[in-house]
């Protein structure tokens, strides 16, 4: 049953494949806002997953992050998330990412429960032709 208070981590690696030039989104070889996202998200829909019904999911609907720090290549950066609320199927949380320094990025991430064929069904039946 999904409650508040839930809690997920999730760590990785600051390699090139995440960093800002690679992923497009700035010219350093930092992290980037995008994979900390990625991350943030992960973190989030993996932490309620065991307590989700068979053929549920749940999807990103809103993000609002601030990336506070950069993070250089080989640091490692932590997740952390936690469910502070439960509205039908609608779900809130609380995430922050941390570099082997401290706080690198914080805020708020909402999702919603979903049944995946039907979604997905939904999804692909916006395709022409």
């Amino acid at each position: 049953m999904l409650k508040t208070g839930i809690k997920g981590v999730q760590e990785v690696q600051v390699t090139e494949d995440n960093t800002a030039l690679t992923l497009g989104s700035g010219t350093l070889l930092v992290f980037a806002t995008p994979a900390m996202i990625a991350l943030m998200e992960k973190t989030a829909w993996e932490s309620v997953a065991p307590y989700l019904e068979e053929g549920e999911g749940t999807v990103g609907t809103q993000l609002n992050i601030s990336h506070l720090s950069a993070t250089p290549l080989q640091m490692k950066v932590r997740c952390e998330s936690e469910l502070t609320e439960v509205d039908g199927r609608r779900l809130v949380f609380k995430v922050a990412a941390y570099d082997e320094v401290g706080l690198i990025g914080e805020g708020t991430h909402e999702r919603f429960i979903v049944k995946n064929e039907k979604f997905q069904a939904k999804a692909d039946g916006k395709r022409v032709g």
